[in-house]
Order: C-alpha cells, then sequence, then structure tokens
C-alpha cells in the first residue's frame, strides 16, 4: 500500500497492479478502491492499473471538510497520480468517480489521455431536462444503505449469485457517518455542465439502458456536451455494470487503442 499527499495534508491511499500504459480508477461515492474488484484483475492484464481510497474512505485519511466537493477531490486525483509518477493516464470514473474524472480531465487536461465515464452525470439533476431524475424508490434505497434494496439497482441477480463475495467488497466500505454524508452531499451538488466543453481528452461514456439511479438521459446529455465523445447503451444494465458486465473492458480497450494510437 503507498500514500499520496493531498493539497490539505490528508494521505490518500493507493495501490497499483499490471503493467502497460497507466490508467486511473477512480471509484464512486463512498466507495473503495477494492470495490473494482474482478474489473481492476482484468483491466490490470492490459494496463498498470492504479487505485486509490478516496479521502474519508478505506485508508485514506479524512482531510478538511471543505474540500469534500467532486471538483477538489479532482486535486486527489492528481495528487495520486502524481506519487506514482505518470504524468498522463487514461482515466475510468465510475458514478461520482465519474463526476470527479470530469473535473480532472478539465483541470488537469495534461493528465487525461482518454476519459471514460460510466453510470455518470453531469449534475444537478434538477436543473436539466426531463428524465434526468434519479428514480424516487432508487434514491431511498440508496440513501437506506441496504445491500438487499441496492444490489438490483446496480447488479443483475445472476451476477450477484455467482459473485457474492465481490457485491459485499462493493457495498462495504470503511468510512464513518461523517465522511458517507459528505461523498453524498458532494456527489448532489456536483454541477459541471457548463464547463464539459473544454474537456479535451477523447471521451467513452458507458452507461446502462436500465440504470434507476443516473437515468439513460444523463449520459445523452453528456455525448452532447462533450465534443470529442462517444456513446456506448449497455443493454439491461444498471447502475453498476463497470462490474457485472464485463464485455465493456473490451470496448475500454478498442477505444483506448483507436484514439491514444
Amino acid at each position: 500500500m503507498n500514500f499520496a499527499v493531498a493539497p490539505d495534508g490528508a494521505e490518500l491511499a493507493w495501490t497499483e497492479s499490471g503493467s502497460g500504459e497507466p490508467m486511473l480508477l477512480i471509484a464512486g461515492q463512498a466507495t473503495s478502491m477494492e470495490g473494482w474488484g474482478p474489473t481492476a484483475e482484468l483491466l490490470s492484464r492490459f494496463f498498470r492499473i492504479i487505485r486509490f481510497d478516496h479521502r474519508g474512505i478505506g485508508r485514506s485519511g479524512r482531510g478538511e471538510a471543505e474540500r469534500y466537493t467532486t471538483r477538489l477531490m479532482a486535486d486527489d486525483a492528481a495528487a495520486v497520480l502524481n506519487a506514482a509518477g505518470v504524468d498522463a493516464a487514461h482515466v475510468y470514473g465510475h458514478s461520482m468517480g465519474g463526476r470527479i474524472g470530469q473535473w480532472l480531465a478539465i483541470d488537469y487536461p495534461l493528465k487525461v489521455r482518454t476519459l471514460i465515464l460510466a453510470a455518470t452525470s453531469g449534475g444537478k439533476w434538477a436543473d436539466r431536462t426531463a428524465g434526468t431524475s434519479p428514480d424516487k424508490v432508487a434514491m431511498e434505497a440508496l440513501v437506506s444503505g441496504d445491500i438487499a434494496r441496492l444490489a438490483p439497482l446496480f447488479f443483475g441477480n445472476d451476477w450477484v449469485r455467482e459473485n457474492p463475495e465481490a457485491t459485499r467488497t462493493f457495498f462495504t466500505s470503511r468510512a464513518s457517518a461523517w465522511a458517507k454524508a459528505r461523498h453524498f452531499k458532494a456527489s448532489r451538488e456536483h454541477d459541471a455542465w457548463t464547463h464539459l466543453a473544454a474537456i479535451q481528452a477523447p471521451t467513452l461514456i458507458l452507461h446502462g439502458t436500465e440504470d434507476a439511479l443516473t437515468p439513460l438521459p444523463n449520459a445523452t446529455l453528456l455525448r452532447e456536451h462533450i465534443r470529442r465523445s462517444v456513446l456506448a447503451r449497455v443493454p439491461g444494465a444498471g447502475h453498476g455494470l463497470h462490474l457485472d458486465h464485463p464485455e465493456t473492458v473490451a470496448w475500454i480497450r478498442e477505444f483506448v487503442a483507436r484514439k491514444s494510437g
């Protein structure tokens, strides 16, 4: 385990595996680096995979309360890349990690070779077009933290049954209520819509057609706002498509090879 130092002095735990071009994985809201599980293992066959625990999560320090915004947490991601000795990486963010990835690509354009955004949004749902707001029942399940209620929103039943450990690890991260509340607030208050046109990195948007937490119209809007972007709809997938749809790894490899070759 390695540690990077965030701008406010908080220590950020990170690890790496595999070899090849570097790829930074940015986890979702209140999710630890271990939550990438089998996807990190698959990707590490082709890339040097760098993962880290967000501030307040897992082995990382809590840091200052005011730095719990998606834009400032992009500074954390940049600090991890610096600690890993990486000038530029492919960046793959899931959910809130995708929100952070947007800011990383906006504020640190030279650090992002390609950007992969999975199950994410440009920001505040209420301020945008119809159909982008999360399902009310889905949001209640998210707030509850009940794995039995959450799992069907993220993963297919077969995947959950065949991957009980990966499912449990994804939903179980060491974090205080203080940190979880700030993660939730950071994700909810994210709003990058007016800045997305500044993203220079070729961007692959992955989105499940059955995502109740971040409905598909969010991905369509991202595609419209990010000029060098491609939208890949994942049929039947929910919010956790980065784990239960391993075919997306091949899509990512193809996209990276085509855009960085």
